[in-house]
């Protein structure tokens, strides 16, 4: 691939990019959702997750611009270096992707304004990804310092998503139904943001407003599968039956009502629309895939070399969440890692160009605000890496993805989105 050619990949790739994730931003998906101020009543917002600071700054627009700001209150906790400035909502900062004290704080403080509700008041929860993290409200007997210890263990161990908010919500007096039950019998509107593979209300934000399909037994499987060994008081707390999560047909979630407002399909839809403006066309793999980053590299890798063989000039895309099994002491996440499986599996193979990035513009690393969004991978990634001396495969086995880019210039480096649906990957192939 030329010079000029691998530019112009690299541009169309930052597009669609960019494409994907303001599409699902909330000051354009919100505010159709956003419900009437009760008669006689108030609004009470609250809500956790990467994208709720964004989604509270709507909200309070949409309202202040109805001339109803006065009917409006509420709390909102997101990631840290994801909060916005706000005139009535409280925005508070938390930890993610393992909670810190912040995470306690706001979901203490969540419960008791939603328990605050009465009869002719209106709760409204904003939920995005990462609420699992930012809101953390343990059970009785678990301590902080234990469940922040098993979010270590799990966010290292490959599981899913769904699985580790399997486990997390049964640990957890806000999560998998419980905030429903403290609003009850007030009424609850949940707006959410899915960042989930399948769109699952239960898994997003670990399902603090709906009925939960996962057990108490269900989370030990999660733990054993994964060869975890969880401390006395975890082990305690899974057979504790008061820890269960609420179930469908549960009285309390009678006044509950459930909307997803964004999510990843859309999002790469309007990805897709661009790249075909541009004469390719799209595969789209689904926006809810799983599994290891590397291996599904490779996977996608072999799909690319394919499509460069029968001249097809295609765009590879997909969505969902993929795993890193952690065993060096690198850092990055689950895009670069992808990347940096790409990179290896292509090796150089000229025509073909991808990304790989989080949504919400960041990807793993060490939870900072301005950790890589992702990498971009290209013909010549591995040429420049070498000259570097810079040896991709022991960057990979050392889980270093970033410490691989970075040296190269080839990560996203965007900064928070305020929005969060999830992963957007993109080959784009040239005959």
């Amino acid at each position: 691939m030329a010079d000029g050619q691998t530019s112009g990949a690299r541009t169309l790739l930052h597009k669609l990019y960019e494409a994907a994730y303001t599409t699902a931003h909330p000051s354009t998906c919100l505010p159709p959702f956003l419900p009437a101020v009760p008669a006689n009543g108030r609004i009470i917002i609250i809500g956790a997750g990467k994208g709720s600071a964004a989604m509270a700054v709507a909200t309070e627009h949409h309202y202040v611009a109805n001339g109803q700001g006065d009917k409006i209150s509420g709390l909102i906790s997101t990631r840290h270096g994801f909060g916005l400035p706000t005139e009535i909502i409280e925005i508070l900062e938390a930890g993610h992707p393992v909670p810190d004290a912040h995470s306690i704080e706001g979901a203490q403080r969540a419960i008791a304004l939603a328990g605050s509700a009465g009869p002719n008041d209106l709760v409204l929860c904003l939920l995005s990804g990462g609420a699992s993290a930012i809101w953390s409200a343990p059970v009785n007997g678990v301590s902080f310092e234990a469940k922040q210890a098993l979010t270590k263990q799990l966010l290292k161990s490959g599981a899913p998503i769904s699985e580790m908010n399997c486990v997390r919500k049964h640990l957890s007096n806000i999560k998998g139904g419980k905030l429903a039950a403290v609003v009850h019998p007030a009424r609850l509107l949940t707006l959410s943001i899915s960042d989930v593979p399948g769109d699952h209300p239960d898994e997003i934000g670990s399902g603090p407003t709906v009925a939960d399909r996962s057990t108490l037994l269900d989370a030990k499987n999660v733990l054993a599968r994964w060869n975890i060994t969880p401390s006395p008081e975890i082990a305690a707390a899974l057979n504790d039956s008061a820890n269960e999560t609420l179930k469908l047909g549960d009285a309390k979630l009678a006044n509950s009502e459930y909307k997803i407002v964004a999510a990843p399909k859309a999002s790469i839809e309007a990805a897709a629309k661009i790249a075909r403006a541009h004469g390719y066309k799209v595969d789209f793999l689904g926006d809810s895939l799983e599994g290891e980053a590397r291996e599904v590299a490779r996977f996608h890798a072999q799909m690319a070399l394919d499509a460069k063989r029968r001249g097809d000039k295609v765009a590879i895309m997909s969505g969902g969440e993929l795993t890193v099994t952690v065993t060096g002491n690198g850092s990055g996440g689950p895009n670069q890692e992808y990347a940096l499986g790409l990179a290896l599996a292509l090796d150089g193979a000229p025509g073909i160009s991808g990304l790989a990035g989080d949504t919400d513009g960041i990807d793993g690393g060490g939870g900072n605000a301005g950790d890589p969004a992702g990498a971009i991978v290209v013909p010549d990634t591995l040429a420049r890496a070498n000259a570097a001396n810079l040896n991709a495969a022991k960057f990979l086995a050392n889980n270093d993805s970033t410490g691989f880019f970075a040296p190269i210039g080839d990560l996203i480096l965007c900064g928070p989105t305020q929005t969060n649906v999830n992963d957007f990957r993109v080959i784009l192939v040239d005959p």
